[in-house]
């Protein structure tokens, strides 16, 4: 008897049908880390998102494997809109990093089995987070085929061999550093840096033109 062919919409939902964060601390912690990263990131080809789903094989019924990391990082792929990562439709390129900010319903054994499927399929650095608790660990490697190296609180602090970032501990809990030793910032001061710093850019060009120099021939 012929099968009819599975939908992909199907195999490979956009959406899993859980919230993105529990509370407003676990969200906070998501959104600046997916908006500082993009910033971090900019210059360079990236893929940052938030919560999205990533499936890294395809399959011919489901369920698919698949996680929601709450941020990852995919060198090698532009920037844009996805309602999924298809690893296979990627390139085949597997997210290099990704973070977890735990909220109060996840279990170890949840986290466990989260770590399992990002050393299976490749990442290289995974951060895991819980900002009530402040528990931090990580694991990383150079590569895909290497041994996970383990890091804990501890250890901190620590500079993501791919990111560059510094994660440091306190007993006001986690604070991560850009290479250039800024601290990440709320989304709100990134947008009002970005607005200053294109205000500062329109009157240089004005004074230009008042010297009846164009600015788009420099």
């Amino acid at each position: 008897m012929v099968q009819t062919p599975i939908s992909s919409h199907i195999l490979y939902p956009d959406s899993d049908g859980k919230p993105i964060a529990e509370n407003t601390l676990q969200y906070r912690w998501i959104v600046r880390l997916v908006t500082n990263l993009k910033q971090l990131l900019k210059e360079q080809v990236a893929f940052v998102a938030g919560d999205l789903l990533w499936y890294p094989v395809r399959v011919e019924r489901p369920p698919a494997p698949c996680q929601a990391p709450d941020a990852m990082v995919v060198w090698g792929r532009p920037d844009g809109d996805r309602g999924s990562y298809k690893q296979w439709e990627e390139d085949n390129i597997a997210p290099q990093v990704v973070f977890e900010i735990l909220s109060p319903s996840n279990t170890m054994i949840e986290m466990a089995a989260k770590q399992n499927f990002y050393a299976q399929y490749g990442v290289l650095e995974m951060v895991f987070y819980d900002p009530q608790s402040h528990n931090f660990w990580g694991l990383h490697r150079a590569t895909a085929q290497d041994s996970l190296n383990f890091i804990q609180s501890q250890d901190l602090p620590w500079i993501s061999p791919l990111l560059n970032i510094r994660f440091e501990l306190s007993a006001d809990g986690l604070a991560v550093y850009h290479p250039d030793g800024e601290l990440f910032k709320e989304p709100g001061e990134l947008y009002e840096e970005r607005d200053k710093a294109q205000q500062e850019r329109d009157k240089a060009f004005a004074k230009l033109r008042e010297l009846g120099i164009d600015p788009e021939t420099l």
